[in-house]
Parts: structure tokens; C-alpha cells; sequence
């Protein structure tokens, strides 16, 4: 893919009036939707109530929002200026993980503050894209295009992500690197090195299945068979197609959904809540939250194009890349297309940490597009 150049047109940021004019309110506008989405179906996944999913999550998403507003009205330079400091801090606090995190699940992926869980690998994916921008807006053509001058970047990515994987977390993981894979096709690497890099790992996943905790090897053989354990490994997914199924066209109704209400559905507020939302609303209300999701992705690279400066545009691909990954492997999990992992549906699974990064993103983006024609020189 072609290198961007930068055509910026000033050198000062815009007015508080001109930010708040540049702000897409219509991209907003979605985002509000799909939250109150995700109010509605919590509401239902518990029996009617506000407690004690929706009114969380409400709560949460208004903290988001204001997140969300104050970082699209800071000056994107300044993400710029410490997007390596934000990285190093990041990647201590998963260092942190690996020492004394906060065990859930089986997995050790949090950071017990007292009134609320860190899970940095959630920063991280905001970090990483922040640090890969900032090292490729300081970058010459002529050392992309060699393999010296992308050792650097490629250790960038791998280290958090060997970081993450050990929680065990191959799903972030497995988004670490697919969101800087984006970055780096935008910023023009020969696709030969994609193949190589895609070969490579075809000839080492015998060795690297070895690897693998034997629940992931389970999820594995289950999305390949999934009536081999049709009581353990294989339940959630045939539970999932069943709910999915029976909810046809138009839905079952709001609070009629009987795979989720008679809890056959498992995690029916988290990585599930899109088949309880297909079963109560049909494919109606399913195909409905996809075009509300393809939208704010089409809206995030239309932002990215419009910016006149590097960092902004690969800013802004590698934030929406890791957008469109949150939906693409959930929906793909429920509907059985890719083995099940631990990623939620943005905006709509109940979640803290995740909301406040995915708003955190937004804000970031809509910064991108608020100050689109500032001047980014080279550092």
C-alpha cells in the first residue's frame, strides 16, 4: 500500500469554536446507539433489571463518553509527544501482570487497584498503536523498505504480545499483532514479507500447538468438532447456534429469549450477549448492530484518509483496526466460524476496562479528525 505524505495546511492547532465544529457528531450519534444496545440487552440478560449489569454499564459508558470528549479536544501532537512514554508505561504494567497480577478465571490478567481491576493489555492496544505511529511518522521510506529498519517495530509488537499470551491471553495477544500488521501494510511494507511471516508460522504451529494450555487446545479441537463434548468444552458454542437459530427472522421478542432466560445460553452479558441479542431480535436486530458497526468503521478510516498528517493517518487505521477485530472475532466466535476466546462485543458485553480503552480509541480518532490539518513535523 502507497506511503502517505503530508499536505498539512497549519501550523497551530484549531480554536476550541473549530474543534467543537470538526466534531462528527453523527459518528457520536452511533456510538450512543450501540451503547444503549448494550444497556437494553443487559437489562434483559438480567430478567428485566437494572442490577447488576445495565446500570453499570451505563455508568461506565458516561465515563467513557466524557473520556471519549475530552481526549478529541486535546491536540494531537500531544499523543504524538508521548506515545513512547505511554508504550514504556504499558508495558511495565504488564511486566507487573506477569509478578503479582490479579488471578481471574485462571487467568492473570489484572492489576487489583482497590476500587476498580487494570487489565493493561487493554492499554496496550492503544500504546502500541500510538508508538508504531509516532516511530513510522519518524521514519524514511528508504528504511521501511529494508528488513534492518523493521526490527525495531516488529520488537515492539512481539515483546507485549509474548507478554500478554503468557497470562494467558492469546486473543489480545492474537490482536496486538494483527492491529500492527494493519499499520505496517498502510505504511508500505512489500507483501512478500507478509508471506514470509505468514509461512513461517504455518511450518511452526505443529510445534507451537505444543505450546498451548490444553483449554486452548480444547477450544481448538471443540470449533472443529463441536459434539465431541457437547456437556464440557463444546456446550457454549452449541448453545450459542441453537439460541442463534431459534430466534429466525424477527426474534423471539425483548425479555422472551428462552436459551438465554432459562440460562442454557453461558455468559449471556459478555461474550455471548450478540446471540442473546439474535435470539430476542432475530436477524433483524443482529444484521441492525452489524450496520451500526460497519458504519463507526467506515467513519474511523474516513477520518484517517481525511488527516493531513502520517502519525494521524496510521494513528487512526491502527485504532480502527483494533475496533473492528473487537467485532469481527466475536461475532465470528458465536456463530462458530472461529474457536471461542475471551473477547467481548465493544459497547455492548458488560466490561470496564474495555468500554474506558474502546472510548479512550474513539477519543483519539475523533482528535485525529479535529485537528486534521495541523502541521506534524518530524522529531
Amino acid at each position: 500500500m502507497y506511503k502517505f505524505y503530508e499536505t498539512s495546511f497549519k501550523s497551530q492547532p484549531p480554536t476550541m469554536r473549530e474543534k467543537f465544529q470538526n466534531i462528527s457528531f453523527s459518528f457520536v450519534l452511533l456510538l450512543c446507539i450501540l451503547a444503549g444496545i448494550g444497556v437494553v440487552m443487559l437489562y434483559s440478560a438480567a430478567n428485566g433489571s437494572w442490577s447488576p449489569w445495565a446500570l453499570n454499564q451505563l455508568m461506565r459508558f458516561g465515563l467513557g463518553f466524557a473520556v471519549m470528549m475530552v481526549l478529541a479536544f486535546i491536540d494531537v501532537r500531544i499523543f504524538m509527544r508521548y506515545a513512547y512514554l505511554f508504550y514504556f508505561v504499558s508495558l511495565v504494567l504488564l511486566i507487573i501482570v506477569e509478578v503479582e497480577g490479579h488471578i481471574g478465571m485462571g487467568a492473570q490478567r489484572w492489576i487489583n487497584l482497590g476500587f476498580m481491576k487494570l487489565q493493561p493489555s487493554e492499554l496496550m492496544k492503544i500504546a502500541l498503536v500510538l508508538a508504531l505511529a509516532r516511530y513510522f511518522h519518524s521514519s524514511s521510506l528508504q528504511s521501511i523498505e529494508t528488513t534492518k529498519g523493521l526490527i525495531t517495530p516488529a520488537l515492539m509488537v512481539l515483546f507485549p504480545a509474548f507478554l500478554v499470551m503468557t497470562q494467558p491471553d492469546l486473543g489480545t495477544a492474537l490482536m496486538l499483532i494483527f492491529s500492527a500488521g494493519a499499520i505496517f501494510f498502510a505504511v508500505g511494507v512489500q507483501m512478500w514479507k507478509f508471506g514470509v511471516l505468514l509461512l513461517g508460522a504455518l511450518i511452526l504451529m505443529p510445534i507451537a500447538w505444543n505450546f498451548l494450555h490444553e483449554y486452548q487446545q480444547n477450544r481448538v479441537l471443540t470449533f472443529l468438532d463441536p459434539e465431541r463434548d457437547p456437556l464440557g468444552a463444546g456446550y457454549h458454542i452449541i448453545q450459542s447456534k441453537i439460541a442463534l437459530g431459534s430466534g429466525g427472522v424477527f426474534g423471539k421478542g425483548f425479555l422472551k429469549g428462552t436459551q438465554s432466560h432459562l440460562n442454557f445460553l453461558p455468559e449471556k452479558h459478555t461474550d455471548f450477549i450478540f446471540t442473546m441479542l439474535s435470539e430476542e431480535f432475530g436477524m433483524i436486530g443482529a444484521i441492525f448492530v452489524v450496520i451500526i458497526n460497519v458504519l463507526i468503521i467506515a467513519y474511523c478510516f474516513a477520518f484517517a484518509l481525511r488527516s493531513t498528517s502520517y502519525f494521524g493517518k496510521l494513528a487512526a487505521i491502527g485504532l480502527a483496526t483494533n475496533f473492528f477485530l473487537y467485532v469481527m472475532i466475536n461475532i465470528s466466535m458465536v456463530l462458530g466460524l472461529i474457536p471461542v476466546v475471551g473477547i467481548p462485543l465493544p459497547l455492548i458485553s458488560y466490561g470496564g476496562t474495555v468500554i474506558l480503552s474502546v472510548m479512550a480509541g474513539f477519543g483519539i480518532i475523533l482528535s485525529v479528525n479535529v485537528n486534521r490539518n495541523v502541521n506534524i513535523g518530524k522529531d
